[in-house]
């Protein structure tokens, strides 16, 4: 079964067409299109852009457990040269919607699943709890590569590709005054050692 067919939307998978008894599950795979994101002003595109996600939807008692999976890459500019890169993304998300909760009811994040809405929670709108996934997977940075050397922060050098002509003992001004009182109190630090 996939989303879209008899009026859905797509991306939106209504899980009553499931008729899961409790103790039962299913396996749905959704075609999803994944929406780009913004890091530090700079874009990173998906790709492929639309994934099939795996849905597994299981009934109990209690409630519905929710199970999304799908691999996907974002590419985009290094975050620290600013080369081209590509970061593999792997989503295993879980969610659950408890028994016996209405669209009265007030949402609680324990009990509800926030990607269901629609007659009796029941439309699940796998697009959104997608984006997010890919979001809450992203690693701490997007490199090249996980050596990445970056940019010189002076002159703007890949360091990559070597060494730049920068030099070390140029002071920056805002540390000057830490040299100076280094100088008055004669160097007694490096004596500690």
């Amino acid at each position: 079964m996939t989303s879209g067919r008899r009026g859905e939307p797509e991306g939106v998978v209504d899980l009553r067409r499931l008729d899961l008894a409790p103790g039962a599950g299913a396996r749905v795979d959704v075609p999803v299109a994944l929406d780009g994101i913004t890091l530090g002003g700079q874009p990173y595109a998906p790709e492929p852009p639309v994934v099939d996600a795996r849905l597994d939807v299981g009934s109990s008692g209690s409630g519905l457990g929710l199970r999304l999976r799908f691999t996907t890459a974002l590419v985009g500019p290094c975050q620290r040269c600013l080369a081209p890169s590509s970061v593999a993304i792997e989503v295993d998300a879980r969610d659950f919607q408890a028994a016996g909760r209405g669209d009265a009811d007030d949402p609680d994040e324990d009990l509800d699943c926030e990607y269901l809405a629609g007659p009796m929670r029941m439309e699940l709108d796998v697009t959104a709890w997608a984006r997010d996934a890919v979001a809450e997977a992203l690693p701490m940075a997007i490199l090249c590569r996980e050596e990445c050397a970056g940019l010189c922060a002076r002159c703007g050098a890949d360091l990559n590709a070597g060494q730049c002509d920068c030099t070390d003992d140029e002071v920056d001004p805002r540390w000057a005054a830490l040299g100076e009182l280094r100088e008055r109190l004669g160097g007694a630090g490096d004596d500690a050692s």
